[in-house]
């Protein structure tokens, strides 16, 4: 059996990957993969547990402890539902996963970088995605997109995303190969576009 493949999206709120993981899983079923969806945080099960707390809990949480809460969210959904799927021969579509860490609890809350790496390798046992997209978008349409309703994690301000779009950025400039950044200003369809390109590569 052909081993599967793991595909993450990233990028700030509003960027669009949520529209451009729905195409995808379209023109890959209808190329005759089948297509498994999951998320972080919030992975079926346990995970949306954790989903909930990280994005509603009203009262403080510590930048650690929001840090770990992600992992134990990214650990369970590669144990539990990305690494069975891909050894099907599976195509997993995941919204966000390690480089949400590096990103928003690295760069953005300023914690040690290399060491949200170091405990993102140990959450995933080493797993890393086969393709990662990041949909880059400036901070001010990313909030007009987001509006008013925000939650707990929307509500960083924006020299917070300023951080973490930076972070993105960094990543993909360190990652190359596996990190394609988008420029989510453009159309829909141009974007899908680019996505079908650089999937077409790894399959």
């Amino acid at each position: 059996m052909q081993k599967g493949k793991f595909i993450t999206f990233e990028g700030a709120d509003g960027c669009g990957k949520t529209t451009q993981i729905n195409l995808l899983a379209e023109y890959l079923t209808k190329k005759g993969y089948t297509v498994k969806l999951t998320r972080e945080p919030g992975c079926k099960g346990l995970g949306e547990k954790i989903r909930e707390i990280l994005l509603n809990y009203e009262g403080d949480v510590s930048d650690v402890c929001e840090s770990f809460l992600f992992l134990a969210d990214r650990a369970q959904n590669t144990d539990i539902i990305v690494k069975p799927a891909v050894e099907r021969g599976e195509i997993v579509l995941c919204d966000r996963h390690t480089d949400s860490s590096v990103a928003y609890q690295g760069y953005g809350r300023q914690l040690d970088v290399e060491r949200i790496r170091k405990l993102n390798s140990i959450a995933t046992s080493g797993f890393n995605p086969d393709r990662t997209f990041v949909f880059d978008i400036d901070v001010e349409t990313s909030m007009q997109r987001v509006g008013k309703n925000k939650d707990r994690m929307e509500s960083a301000g924006s020299e917070f995303f300023n951080r973490v779009r930076n972070g993105y950025l960094e990543i993909g400039k360190r990652e190359p190969e596996r990190v394609k950044v988008i420029n989510s200003n453009d159309t829909i369809e141009n974007i899908h576009k680019q996505v079908i390109k650089y999937i077409e590569e790894i399959l």
